[in-house]
């Protein structure tokens, strides 16, 4: 720890020799004209790190030149603080009605109740296709009379090119079947995952999925038992070896599980397409149909006619949730989205979002130098932006037409979302509507604080070192409460 005096020395160290090099002077040196608060630095030597891992804008929306700066132009990671720009972009790019859906076509009219060919399940980015709204829109097909599809399944998820972005694509971390790993695709049936039920006594553990799924089998004769508590579960946790053999699927469980212990958890675990033919076709069965032929991933045709269809959320309410809970499989979603409805003759849509994305900041007139889009939700280790850019970014939101949808959707300090149980008893509680991210060597809050005359503020503040999950937090806090505090 830094005692005080030794504080002060570094505070005037910070204003009088702004142009030195720090790994010379061991001084902290600011990009703005303004030196960090006492606070801050306290904040950043408790936590054993220089100002140099921090990238900081924060300002009175009445006065643009006054506040803090700190590296503003500094590409840095920000984690989950860049759904942020998907989501302001998507605003626009989409509209806040925008709503996704998922059609069952088929390329002729039925006869007697029969689909002569294929019945074709085309994706649309649906925002909430799971279990009971497929089974409501291949209920809507019996309504209308069908009882035998002739030709089969194909499934279509052509609105993305390429169709299946999670095939070929390196993990990103250790756990790529958990639900925060998922990578979405056109179809997006139950967001690419099943529910896997664990269930133990002193001697014995089960497994089942929801839906139960023919042709899965579970072995967990490997699977070995343990006296740590319950919600310790994850500790002793390996990636199944999952294996397809002739339509059917294996999971072998590893590691090990606590006993006496019940736990509900989705995974990204099975083949999408193989579990998407699997449950169409139980369901199909269940509601008195019947289906023969092959089932393959393919095209609709141009002359097909719809038979049913589902709606997803309006974006503005697929919104809310993406920020709120900072999900990121619907960031993704969303980001694809835009580069779906951007993208040109055979442009692959991730390029096109991200040109969609650039387009949008020179239209604003904010400078793309440095500025890095990968898949939209900070859940990347390439993406990169500067605070600035990302403070010009809300202050555009901010007074542009959809404000009040962004100002909705954002955590507010201390109340919801990810930041429930952050800022409680704080000066910020209540005052500070913020986006949050976390990874293990980022962290970044960003968003809008009102200060103690209720002054709005623009505020970025992104943090990268190898500690800042597990310690830089109070630093970004720091800044926040500064700002709720000032008179």
């Amino acid at each position: 720890m830094v005692k005080n005096g030794r504080m002060d020395k570094i505070y005037h160290c910070n204003r009088v020799l702004l142009l030195c090099v720090l790994a010379l002077t061991g001084c902290a040196t600011l990009q703005g004209d303004r030196t960090l608060p006492p606070t801050v630095i306290a904040a950043l030597e408790k936590a054993g790190m220089t100002d140099q891992v921090l990238g900081i804008v924060a300002y009175p929306l009445t006065n643009r030149s006054g506040g803090l700066r700190l590296h503003q132009s500094r590409p840095m990671q920000p984690a989950s603080t860049m759904k942020l720009v998907t989501d302001i972009v998507a605003l626009e790019r989409l509209g806040t009605n925008e709503r996704s859906s998922t059609d069952v076509l088929a390329a002729e009219k039925p006869q007697f109740g029969v689909i002569s060919g294929p019945l074709y399940l085309r994706g649309g980015a649906d925002t909430d296709l799971d279990w009971g709204s497929l089974w409501g829109l291949l209920r809507q097909l019996r309504e209308q009379g069908v009882t035998h599809i002739q030709g089969g399944l194909v499934v279509d998820r052509n609105l993305f090119n390429p169709p299946r972005l999670d095939v070929g694509v390196s993990p990103f971390d250790e756990a790529p079947e958990f639900e925060y790993n998922v990578v979405p695709d056109a179809l997006n049936l139950n967001t690419s995952l099943v529910e896997f039920v664990f269930q133990s006594d002193d001697k014995k553990l089960t497994v089942r999925t929801s839906p139960i799924l023919a042709g899965l089998v579970l072995d967990t004769s490997t699977f070995a038992l343990n006296d740590d508590a319950c919600h310790k579960w994850e500790s002793t946790w390996k990636v199944p070896l999952v294996q397809m053999s002739e339509g059917s699927q294996r999971v072998d469980f590893q590691g090990q599980f606590p006993k006496n212990c019940t736990q509900h958890v989705n995974l990204s675990l099975l083949d999408r397409q193989w579990v998407t033919v699997a449950v169409v076709r139980q369901l199909w069965i269940q509601l008195g149909g019947q289906i023969s032929g092959p089932d393959v991933e393919g095209s609709t045709p141009a002359n097909a006619m719809v038979l049913a269809s589902h709606l997803g959320r309006p974006f503005t309410e697929a919104s809310r949730q993406m920020l709120k809970r900072s999900d990121n499989p619907l960031a993704r979603l969303t980001y694809l989205r835009v580069g779906a409805k951007a993208a040109r003759s055979g442009e692959a849509t991730l390029d096109a979002a991200a040109r969609s994305v650039n387009e949008w900041f020179v239209a604003k007139g904010i400078p793309t130098e440095g500025l890095i889009m990968d898949n939209g939700s900070g859940l990347s280790r390439s993406e990169r932006i500067t605070a600035q850019q990302l403070a010009a970014t809300l202050e555009a939101a901010y007074n542009g037409p959809y404000a009040p949808e962004l100002l909705a959707s954002l955590p507010v300090a201390g109340v919801d979302g990810t930041l429930t149980r952050r800022f409680k008893g704080t000066t910020a509680e209540g005052r500070a509507r913020l986006k949050t991210g976390t990874l293990r060597n980022a962290v970044g809050l960003a968003g809008f604080v009102s200060d103690q005359q209720n002054r709005v503020w623009v505020v970025v503040a992104l943090l990268n070192d190898d500690n800042a999950s597990s310690k830089g937090r109070p630093v970004l806090d720091s800044v926040i409460e500064w700002v709720a505090g000032k008179q």
